[in-house]
């Protein structure tokens, strides 16, 4: 099935590509959790982060935090089940995802959760996506990162040493098995004079 996508995915739009999914590196974490990356996976990233920067409708959500209403440090779009991708990039992106974890998975990837860190001080805080089935099933949720690399962190649940991961530029993760119930990511803020980056999460039904 991947191989039927390969056309599909060499010339997607305005010279941004799709490239294939066999050099993926896994990391196996404990409790079967599991870290797929791989690095440049899509080219002509910063074409691609101008495209979303324009044409996202982007939004700012304000959040209860103990016993105040706050901004959520990020800007924020969600694409639902079958709403149409802002770039066709995405949409080839998906497409290969869906064929290349369609065995381990069981089923495609449905929306599409695009957050806009504008710069270091646009974070997420310590977290897994566990509203829905991600809180009690095994499910995946795949990031495409462009723009400007910033920090991925990871930590068991409970404590315990953190691995990070620099994404940015084109590059996938995917974090799969139990990791959003048995482990917790999060982007924190740098001091770091560094530019915009979007993250792209592609997530199956019912997981948030």
């Amino acid at each position: 099935m991947q191989a039927l996508l390969q056309g599909s995915l060499l010339d997607v739009a305005e010279d941004v590509t799709v490239g294939p999914l066999e050099g993926v590196r896994r990391t196996v974490l404990s409790r079967g959790a599991w870290v797929d990356l791989l690095p440049g996976w899509v080219s002509g990233s910063e074409v691609l982060l101008e495209r979303l920067l324009a044409d996202v409708p982007w939004y700012a959500e304000r959040r209860q935090m103990y016993e105040r209403v706050v901004d959520v440090p990020r800007l924020l779009c969600h694409y639902g089940e079958n709403a149409p991708l802002p770039h066709p990039a995405l949409t080839a992106a998906k497409q290969a995802l869906d064929a290349h974890y369609a065995d381990e998975l069981g089923e495609p990837f449905r929306t599409a959760g695009l957050c806009l860190y504008r710069d270091g001080r646009d974070s997420v805080a310590w977290h897994g996506d566990t509203f829905g089935r991600g809180a009690t099933h095994d499910t995946m949720v795949a990031i495409l990162s462009v723009g400007s690399a910033r920090t991925l962190a990871l930590r068991p649940r409970g404590g315990g040493e953190s691995l990070r991961f620099p994404l940015g530029h084109g590059d996938l993760v995917v974090m799969g098995g139990s990791c959003q119930r048995t482990w917790e990511h999060a982007i924190p803020k740098t001091a770091k004079a560094v530019g915009p980056r979007v993250s792209v999460q592609f997530r199956p039904r019912g997981v948030r």
